[in-house]
């Protein structure tokens, strides 16, 4: 190493001596060495030698000596060395980098150069009399170059890398390139010269020692055995040798997965069950094949090859955990087979062409599937059924019969049901022991053509085991209906009309539906119109004469007879009424017999109208002002406050029964109606010594307030209508009760003068009107 150095130190001392200028010339002053010579034109040319011409100074970075580090010398001719002569720098650096001797013009540099930071510095330098400060040279450029030593080490471009290469793959398959980069100078020696080795990785990896190419070193390398691997690369400067810099970078490989296991099951035979009330399409269990790979490599198929369940049983993969997912395929019956045998084969889903000599890639297993015996429901001979019955089926007929059995081995007896929410209006029942359906009611197609109801079939020892079947009954049409019209029809006939004129056309329609179709035939009997089938349902109806007078007749009705083809025959008649109406010239109606009569009496349509109305605005108001005067309230009798009788306390307690009659006659509260007898009032004394007399009623025709009024003084002056302030209603306890009448109206005492202590003895009953008067007492006293 130190061998290295010293060779290194005599170069650069060759490369400095050779690079200090050396005054090649005298000055342009100088008239000392000229050479002449004479051109084609017999002038003579002169070349001057010039002395004052700088190129290239080479300085080495990164110096360590304690004193400033020479560059160079500049020199000019014209300096005879008597101090006359100041030399001046200029340029990138000068002053602060360089630094120059104005007297001998010796460079030094005042620090350390850095050649990855700054390569190169360009100057300027000039030779002035130190005098007169007059140039004695022009300015010259030159360049001072900072030579490169080996300072930086190689460094990569990331510190790990990542990569990945398919798992047996041949030897010498890339892998991935990593490069390094050397700030020193790649055109000076060897301080830039990379060379790239592996320190971790081997035997599996090699790498290129000029480029940095990663490449396999072993063959079939299985990921199975080993997946990921860590190399670390070195890139080292001076092409290698000893005393260069180095720096180093892992890299991370993963080897990718290829189809190269194939599927194992690991087992060679699997027994499952599965209960024989199992849906269609129901899991029955899981099986699973091993497969070394992963992601696509890894997915398998499962088919049934072989075996007596290949028909009752179907297999799927599972796409996420690649397992066999065994499903049943048909209904199961423990009774009619308990055990299957299932051949299942596995084979990856995409294979790799490469690596069939590693197979085969197929694996086979054999499944045993045992059913299960469960308590089954009863089980119907068909599902659905459909029953046809004709609308006149009495009820109370058979109309059909359901069939459900125990498909369990002890085959238990069936019990059968009717779903009454499928059956709201109970028009059939059933037998609950042989499955018989019956009508309770008359069916009629018309209302309904379909009738569907849900049959439940329940095992008699268990009645949680219930089958239910619809069953769909289709109500047979019979000819029960008879025609009619299809529509009501508006007919006129002009007064003018002549004989044989069209007025109607006719038409019918049948609720029923017969198998051929509707034909209908049509009939009329009458002396004025006559009557013409159409044979195609309809029918013209023609005047048989001509001057129709409506004042004479203004409406025929005409008995048209319609009858169909069916079997039994039904008929109908059906009533066309013919208005007869003035028509002008054309046929047009002008008006018809009613409205004729109107106008003759000389009142128009409106008129009437107005009429009716009024007589409504009439009787509306006398109604509304009868309301009010009924909804009018009357001054009370007695406003004093101290009148027990306006106190009215109201309480679910029973009064002292019928017997309390001192206060009012109780047929009269309960049948308000004898008042109208001649009684008078036993709480007060009357002003009358006879008894007031009903005024006979009104006439009919007297005016409506008078009536009002007349009948509000009569009720207002009649002594026996009970008083409105003291009005109370019991439930006609008497003095039976043990509190014996609760009536006010003929005590004497006020209710300062009573003491109510008695009401506490006399039962639950009574306690809260106790509780409100003795309350009261105390707060008095």
């Amino acid at each position: 190493m130190i061998t290295n150095h010293l060779l290194l130190f005599v170069v650069i001392i060759i490369i400095l001596d050779s690079a200090v200028p050396l005054l090649t010339g005298v000055s342009q002053n100088d008239s000392a060495g000229i050479a002449s010579s004479s051109n084609s034109d017999g002038k003579i040319l002169r070349r001057t030698k010039r002395g004052w011409m700088w190129n290239t100074f080479v300085i080495m970075e990164e110096y360590t000596g304690s004193l400033d580090q020479y560059v160079g010398k500049l020199h000019s001719d014209k300096d005879r060395g008597d101090g006359s002569v100041k030399y001046v720098l200029s340029g990138e650096g000068a002053g602060m980098v360089f630094e120059i001797n104005a007297t001998s013009g010796d460079i030094h540099a005042k620090k350390r150069l850095d050649r990855e930071a700054k390569a190169f510095y360009t100057l300027r330098a000039q030779a002035v009399n130190r005098f007169t400060g007059q140039p004695l040279e022009d300015w010259s450029n030159f360049t001072i170059k900072v030579h490169d030593i080996n300072d930086n080490e190689p460094k990569f471009s990331k510190e790990t890398f990542v990569a990945t290469v398919p798992e047996m793959s041949d030897v010498g398959t890339m892998v991935i390139q990593v490069t390094a980069s050397d700030a020193d100078d790649e055109d000076y020696g060897n301080s830039a010269k990379l060379v790239y080795s592996i320190l971790q990785g081997q035997p599996y990896f090699s790498v290129d020692p000029s480029n940095g190419i990663i490449r396999t070193a072993l063959p079939n390398m299985i990921r199975e055995n080993r997946e990921k691997y860590q190399v670390v690369i070195q890139a080292k400067d001076m092409a290698g040798q000893m005393g260069g810099l180095s720096g180093t970078t892992v890299v991370n490989i993963t080897l990718q997965d290829v189809n190269n296991s194939p599927p194992r099951f690991p087992h060679t035979a699997y027994h499952l069950s599965v209960p024989e009330s199992a849906q269609v399409g129901s899991p029955v269990g899981r099986i699973k094949a091993n497969d070394a790979d992963v992601g696509r490599n890894a997915e398998m198929r499962y088919t049934i090859t072989s075996g007596d369940g290949h028909d009752m049983f179907s297999v799927v993969t599972d796409g996420e955990t690649q397992e066999a997912i065994i499903t049943v395929k048909k209904p199961l019956d423990f009774e009619g087979k308990r055990l299957y045998q299932l051949k299942v084969d596995v084979t990856n889903a995409y294979l790799d062409p490469r690596f069939l000599h590693m197979g085969p890639f197929t694996d086979s297993a054999t499944v045993r599937i045992t059913v299960q015996d469960v308590d089954e429901p009863p089980v119907f001979t068909r599902n659905p059924y459909i029953i046809e019955v004709q609308e006149d089926t009495l009820a109370g007929s058979s109309i059909g019969m359901v069939t459900a059995r125990d498909p369990d081995a002890d085959n238990h007896p069936v019990r059968y049901t009717i779903d009454r929410y499928t059956d709201l209006e109970r028009l059939f029942n059933i037998d609950s022991i042989n499955g018989t359906i019956y009508t309770l009611q008359s069916l009629d197609r018309e209302m309904s053509k379909w009738h569907n109801i849900s049959i439940a079939a329940s095992e008699i020892n268990n009645a949680g085991q219930i089958t239910r079947v619809p069953v769909f009954i289709k109500v047979l049409d019979i000819n029960d209906n008879a025609p009619e019209f299809a529509m009501f029809y508006e007919t006129f006939v002009c007064e003018n009309v002549k004989a044989g004129q069209l007025i109607q056309t006719i038409s019918a329609v049948d609720t029923d539906e017969p198998l051929v179709g509707h034909k209908f035939a049509f009939s009329l009997h009458n002396p004025n119109f006559t009557l013409i089938d159409n044979e195609d349902n309809t029918a013209r109806i023609l005047t048989r004469r001509g001057g129709f007078n409506r004042r004479e007749m203004s409406l025929y009705l005409l008995p048209v007879v319609i009858s169909d083809n069916d079997y039994p025959i039904q008929s109908s008649t059906s009533t066309l009424t013919v208005r007869v109406c003035a028509c002008d010239s054309d046929g047009n109606v002008r008006s018809c017999s009613t409205e004729a009569l109107l106008l003759s009496a000389g009142l128009s349509t409106g008129a009437l109208v107005a009429i009716l109305l009024c007589i409504i605005i009439l009787l509306m108001i006398v109604v509304l002002f009868a309301a009010l005067r009924r909804q009018r309230k009357k001054e009370p009798l007695i406003i004093s406050k101290e009148d027990v009788r306006d106190n009215v306390v109201s309480y679910n307690d029973e009064g002292g029964g019928e017997e309390d009659t001192q206060a009012f006659d109780i047929g009269t509260l309960r049948n308000p109606e004898v008042m109208d007898t001649n009684k008078l009032r036993r709480d007060i004394i009357p002003d009358m010594l006879f008894p007031f007399r009903r005024v006979s009623p009104i006439k009919d025709n007297t005016d409506v307030r008078d009536f009002i009024n007349s009948r509000l003084q009569e009720n207002d002056s009649d002594p026996t209508a009970p008083p409105y302030d003291s009005l109370a209603t019991y439930a006609y306890e008497g003095n039976g009760s043990l509190a014996e009448s609760l009536s006010s109206l003929e005590s004497a005492a006020t209710e300062g003068d009573q003491e109510f202590d008695y009401l506490s003895h006399w039962g639950p009953q009574f306690k809260k009107l106790a509780d409100m008067y003795i309350a009261k007492d105390t707060v008095f006293d």
